[in-house]
């Protein structure tokens, strides 16, 4: 598992996508200076996104939106919270997660997010941000695109002038929103054979909240206004759905093992060792119980739980992902490789996977190895900042340093550093043949970084 400083992605249509879109970086160039939010950080991991990508597709379908284009990514924060920026990503608190006690509850909170998304509510609120002229208006977008490229320092850098303003004020719905989003959800949970209780399950542990004081709150709280009225309306028009639906199998299985791995890395060692024989899955069990020996440096009991999991689940890549990680953390290289190659083999498009395997492979000094990985994963996901300072080590340990460079500059346009993008941008192309791929990949940084100094003037 991963920590990356990341908010949201509020600029993931791109028209070409060996490049970071000139547009994209030119909004964060031109506003560096006059913009000030902060960051929220995520815990990246390839089997829990899985997870929730297999809780998340029936109600995505069902509400018209694609699982392969609105991802559902967890915020690195105990608190209970969901919320979208745009409409490419679903933001769940880990906190909210561990506490939903059953798969309808957690898809409830996901059909809730993708209704504001259907609803056009985000769209509005889009509009609204991107009509804005001052910092306020565009400083919450902008630093959740620096911190989205996994920069924290960058973000945390804007200072904090518009968090209170920009960022209640965007997030923020209004009742007559949050009523549309049930009365939405309860339809795709139906038509996705999933039970629209678990919507009011969710909503109901956020009782009691009103009458705590703003600083007391669930952050959920205050973006998402509940009263007793409004859940009494929803129940109404959730009982007559009535329940014809049937537990899910796969809903069970993938809830409890986000929820097993989520706790095993974010709650103490000890903790979750007590608790493995309440788990209902061997090989979640034996998942947690890796994690746990991994945490507390005892590899050898975390390897044999590992393997007991991938004896049970032989085809399962997250797992080989999880095994690749203990290796590398211990620093068995070689051995780190060998799990990671078969993780890559059996989940080929999943980017964070590939880009650890690039890792390992730089590691264990397999520069090309490590270079053909990293390109597969960038060309995945291109915002992904520990890959692109992973591939400009893989170009210049394969003697490209102009390709170096390209990466550099990409990085540090994502991260929010505009000096370092344009001299590296700049450099790159004075080593690239003029009108390569490469070249053109820096010229977009290079072009945004001169329209951001016109800016400035």
């Amino acid at each position: 598992m991963c920590i990356s400083h990341v908010a949201a992605m509020f600029f993931d249509r791109v028209s070409r996508v060996s490049s970071i879109p000139t547009l994209v970086l030119a909004i964060v160039l031109t506003f560096w200076s006059s913009v000030q939010a902060a960051a929220v950080g995520l815990l990246r991991d390839p089997d829990i996104e899985h997870g929730l990508t297999q809780l998340a597709s029936p109600i995505l379908n069902a509400a018209g939106l694609s699982p392969s284009r609105v991802r559902v990514l967890v915020v690195n924060d105990g608190g209970l919270n969901a919320f979208v920026i745009d409409g490419q990503a679903i933001f769940l608190n880990y906190g909210l997660i561990l506490r939903t006690e059953t798969p309808e509850m957690l898809q409830g909170v996901i059909a809730h997010e993708a209704a504001h998304i259907v609803n056009g509510h985000i769209a509005r609120r889009m509009a609204n941000l991107k009509s804005a002229r001052g910092a306020a208006g565009l400083g919450l977008a902008l630093s959740l695109l620096a911190a989205a490229a996994g920069a924290p320092e960058a973000a945390i850098g804007l200072g904090l002038g518009t968090q209170s303003a920009a960022q209640r004020s965007f997030l923020a719905h209004t009742r007559a929103e949050e009523s549309s989003a049930d009365q939405s959800a309860a339809r795709f949970m139906v038509a996705a054979g999933v039970n629209p209780m678990g919507l009011l399950d969710t909503h109901r542990l956020f009782l009691g909240q009103e009458s705590l004081s703003v600083g007391r709150q669930d952050p959920y709280m205050r973006s998402h206004p509940l009263t007793r009225d409004r859940i009494r309306a929803a129940e109404a028009f959730v009982s007559r759905y009535g329940d014809t639906t049937q537990e899910d199998p796969n809903a069970q299985y993938w809830l409890a093992r986000v929820r097993g791995k989520l706790s095993a890395f974010t709650r103490a060692p000890g903790w979750t060792l007590r608790r493995l024989k309440s788990e209902r899955y061997k090989d979640v069990r034996l998942m947690r119980e890796a994690v746990a020996h991994h945490r507390n440096s005892k590899l050898q009991p975390a390897l044999k739980a590992i393997d007991g999991a991938i004896a049970l689940r032989p085809n399962d890549g997250y797992y080989y992902d999880l095994k690749g990680q203990i290796l590398l953390e211990n620093r068995k290289v070689d051995a780190a490789i060998a799990a990671y190659a078969k993780a890559a083999k059996l989940a080929p498009s999943e980017p964070l996977i590939l880009g650890s395997y690039g890792r390992a492979l730089l590691a264990g000094e397999r520069y090309k190895e490590a270079l053909a990985a990293l390109e597969r994963a960038r060309a995945r996901d291109f915002r992904d900042a520990r890959i692109l300072r992973d591939l400009s080590v893989a170009y210049a340990r394969t003697g490209q340093p102009g390709m170096a460079s390209v990466a550099t500059a990409e990085r540090y346009a994502l991260q929010g550093r505009i000096k370092d993008a344009g001299l590296h941008a700049r450099r790159a192309m004075g080593q690239l043949p003029r009108g390569s791929a490469g070249w053109r990949r820096a010229e977009d940084v290079y072009i945004a970084y001169e329209q951001a100094q016109k800016r400035r003037k």
